[in-house]
């Protein structure tokens, strides 16, 4: 599937609750920032994924998916395509239900990967703008 549909989209972030950040950064201005904040504004459960530790929104930062210690509806990521297969077989690993590549990101290989785990896909779209174009703001 290449491109979703608007009730796709509806499904996979009405049933989501918590979204673990492939490349979150603490960083003000940067999209890996400011995506996750507005997320977290709207009620979701943020959980920044990054080696470098920290805390990101006043969450303290897990190095990998697979430290992750709680289940994870979507897996947003901010990190080039060819880091996307093994964070897609992370994905898998844990269970999550969604791997979501962000504006920009296309990888082939991620998405067969989580697809062979029985994970929604979307690629290419920024999880942040779907949620607020589709006015779910209420709802998550």
């Amino acid at each position: 599937m290449s491109e979703r549909h608007w009730d796709d989209y509806v499904r996979i972030l009405t049933g989501a609750r918590t979204i673990a950040v492939v490349g979150a950064s603490d960083a003000p201005g940067k999209a890996a920032h400011e995506i996750p904040a507005y997320l977290q504004s709207k009620g979701f459960r943020i959980i920044p994924v990054n080696p470098h530790g920290g805390s990101i929104l006043g969450v303290p930062a897990v190095p990998s998916l697979l430290d992750v210690q709680e289940r994870v509806d979507v897996v947003d990521v901010f990190r080039p395509a060819p880091e996307t297969p093994e964070i897609a077989r992370q994905a898998a690993a844990i269970g999550a239900g969604t791997l979501w590549l962000q504006l920009g990101i296309v990888s082939d290989e991620a998405a067969r990967v989580a697809r062979a785990a029985g994970m929604d896909v979307v690629m290419n779209r920024c999880l942040g703008a779907v949620h607020a174009e589709l006015e779910l703001a209420g709802e998550s």
